[in-house]
């Protein structure tokens, strides 16, 4: 989901805070108590994609887990290790 001022936004914005910019976020999955995306920020001007794992507290989201995909080579080397292990798990 792109995040666009003219936009009206159907889905909760990630709690993200200053000074990181929510560019966009795909959620993966959300619950009462659990949220977790794919989120695109700025950061003093460079994009960076991460995943994050927010836990509901006291009616409000606080970030648990932060996973920072630096580059398409790091994402390969994740993806690849990912799908290694995968191939042994029964669905």
């Amino acid at each position: 989901m792109s995040v666009d001022p003219t936009e009206e936004v159907q889905e909760e914005r990630p709690p993200i805070a200053p000074p990181l910019k929510l560019v966009k976020f795909r959620t993966i999955s959300k619950g009462v108590g659990w949220w977790s995306a794919v989120v695109m920020v700025e950061s003093w001007g460079k994009k960076i994609v991460s995943l994050y794992l927010w836990q509901r507290k006291d009616k409000e989201w606080r970030r648990k887990q932060k996973f920072t995909i630096r580059n398409k080579e790091n994402w390969h080397a994740i993806h690849t290790g990912v799908d290694a292990f995968l191939n042994e798990v029964k669905e």
